[in-house]
């Protein structure tokens, strides 16, 4: 053994967020038993690991025991933690990175937790996670902590918490797991600080300059109160905290009421110095008035659908929907538009004007989602987004007051709906013309054994109506020929899944064919030029269906054949 040098002592501390902390100290004063140099290597050396800070000398043999010992407790420790999810939590720009593992941890050790549940893939996923990034560097000290939670991965979490799909924002207070706060979607990362700034706050924090509102280029909302104790003032400001986005402003100046020519407490809106709309207070106003009243004069009468007002328009709080479809390059659009414009006007807090550009690619799906066809434009529908069921404008005239009246036998509840199919009549098929609903088209249209001459019309449209007495005699000059089937059908009472080029009326012409085939008629709407192109691509369609015969002959020959083969083979094995 080398010759001992210094005694040295260990003390064993609790340090900072919760470590160890071991220390050896010179000069201990308990009895030491001396060890060599070797020893005092390998304890230092684990004093290090440990977190320690050593002087290089002798040591006690006990206490370098008892340094061993704690080392391979604190390890064990520390395996413990993280198998219990008490490790250190991951951070990226400055926002917590919660687990099902940690997530109830990090809950009670913060006052305020604001979590972002998200998906990796989700639409508004990017931009809300700026929006928390640019928030969380504004926020570096404060009591609140911002989190995201990865619900792809943190099923079982997302599951417990009721997260039905991304995103989703909520405010934890205290530790509360079972009753967040929901927060608005943000915009940007001033939505979720104004949010937060607004529900720590009160009325009187937005009192104000209004004449430094009114230059404003944005929508600024002013409440003129004469005292801020009422129950309204309440619902206005708690109606500012749901809507972080729009610039709210408080003021007791009487000198407003003069100017506005008002006599009562009311909410303002106000662009520059214009006057939007006023809205007067009353002691059963409530938070959700205020919000709806507030969102619908934020946009214009008529919102265009874009990726834009996308969003804006499907969380308005307006849930019934006028939607002219349109295509903005036609030479009518201007005086479309200034009809739907002017009636949207007698309908604001009732009904959410939009207009939907056929002629963008990017609407497609708008289009498909309400079964309308480019070629159907300019067209008219209405929506209940609680049930989702459609009501069609009966008319081809698009001006202001007969859209009005549309708009009025809807909100009184006497419009038609528009459903996938009317009702089958009764004796449909005993009438030289057969009345065709959706439910049973497809089956007339493409019977492999007749020919079906199908018109397509809108029960508003004159062009439409002006057939119908043509269509008659075309059923009565075909009402010998059994293989012939003259029929019409509504197209705006009925989905039509088919195929349809060009406007309404439509004719078209379904041969006797196994393949469906459809045929355009373009000719002279004359009796006997029906009679002529109904003749002539019969006779076309005879040929097709005797190549049809023969294959399918052939096809049932062969299928035949191979079933008598295996049965000759399963034979030769027994």
């Amino acid at each position: 053994m080398s010759k001992p040098s210094q005694r040295f002592r260990v003390l064993h501390q609790r340090g900072p967020h919760g470590k160890d902390k071991y220390n050896i100290y010179e000069n201990s004063p308990s009895p030491v038993q001396p060890i060599s140099s070797e020893e005092a290597d390998r304890a230092e050396r684990a004093c290090s690991s440990a977190g320690g800070v050593s002087v290089r000398g002798e040591l006690n043999m006990g206490w370098c025991v008892l340094l061993t010992v704690l080392t391979v407790w604190r390890v064990c420790a520390c395996v413990s933690a993280d198998a219990r999810g008490e490790g250190a939590i991951p951070e990226k720009d400055g926002i917590l990175q919660l687990r099902k593992a940690n997530f109830n941890r990090e809950l009670r050790k913060h006052k305020q937790l604001l979590v972002h549940f998200y998906a990796p893939l989700s639409g508004d996923g990017h931009r809300i996670t700026a929006a928390f990034q640019g928030a969380a560097a504004e926020l570096q000290g404060a009591e609140i902590r911002l989190a995201t939670v990865d619900i792809s991965k943190e099923k079982d979490l997302a599951k417990e918490l009721n997260i039905t799909g991304p995103p989703v924002l909520r405010l934890y207070l205290s530790g509360d797991k079972r009753n967040p706060v929901a927060c608005p979607v943000p915009k940007n990362a001033a939505s979720i600080l104004t949010w937060l700034k607004r529900r720590a706050g009160s009325a009187a924090d937005l009192l104000t300059d209004v004449s430094q509102s009114e230059s404003s280029d944005e929508l600024v909302v002013v409440g003129l109160f004469k005292e801020l104790d009422h129950d309204y003032v309440k619902a206005f400001y708690a109606a500012a905290v749901d809507l972080p986005d729009v610039h709210f402003a408080v003021t007791q100046n009487k000198d407003l009421l003069s100017k506005y020519d008002i006599t009562q407490d009311v909410v303002l809106l106000l662009n520059k110095t214009k006057l939007v709309e006023a809205y007067k207070m009353t002691p059963k106003t409530s938070k959700e008035e205020l919000i709806v009243f507030i969102t619908v004069y934020q946009m214009e009468p008529v919102t265009e659908y874009d990726g834009q007002t996308a969003t804006q328009i499907l969380t308005s709080p307006v849930l019934h929907h006028a939607l002219l479809f349109v295509n903005k390059s036609s030479g009518d659009f201007k005086a479309i538009h200034s009809g739907f414009h002017n009636a949207a006007k007698s309908f604001r807090l009732k009904l959410l004007f939009v207009m939907v550009n056929v002629d963008e690619p990017r609407n497609g799906r708008m289009l498909e989602y309400f079964r309308v066809r480019e070629s159907e434009a300019p067209l008219i529908r209405l929506v209940n987004l609680t049930d989702h069921v459609t009501y069609h404008f009966p008319s081809d005239n698009f001006n202001a007051e007969t859209i009005k009246e549309f708009c009025k036998t809807y909100m009184e509840g006497k419009a038609k709906p528009k459903m996938q199919s009317e009702a089958i009549e009764e004796g449909w098929d005993q009438q030289p013309v057969k009345q065709l609903v959706g439910m049973n088209l497809e089956k007339v249209a493409f019977n492999p054994d007749k020919t079906a001459f199908i018109l397509f019309y809108l029960p508003y449209n004159q062009e439409s109506r002006s057939l119908f007495p043509l269509w008659e005699d075309l059923a009565k000059a075909f009402q010998d020929r059994e293989e012939v089937v003259i029929a019409r059908i509504d197209a705006s009472a009925n989905d039509i899944n088919l195929s349809m080029e060009g406007s309404y009326p439509a004719l078209r012409l379904f041969p006797a064919l196994y393949a469906e085939r459809v045929i355009n008629y373009t000719g002279r709407q004359t009796l006997k030029d029906l009679v002529k192109f109904v003749d002539r691509e019969m006779e076309r369609a005879k040929k097709d269906r005797e190549k049809e015969d023969e294959d399918r002959r052939k096809y049932v020959e062969a299928m035949k054949a191979e079933d008598a083969k295996k049965a000759n083979e399963t034979k030769d094995e027994l």
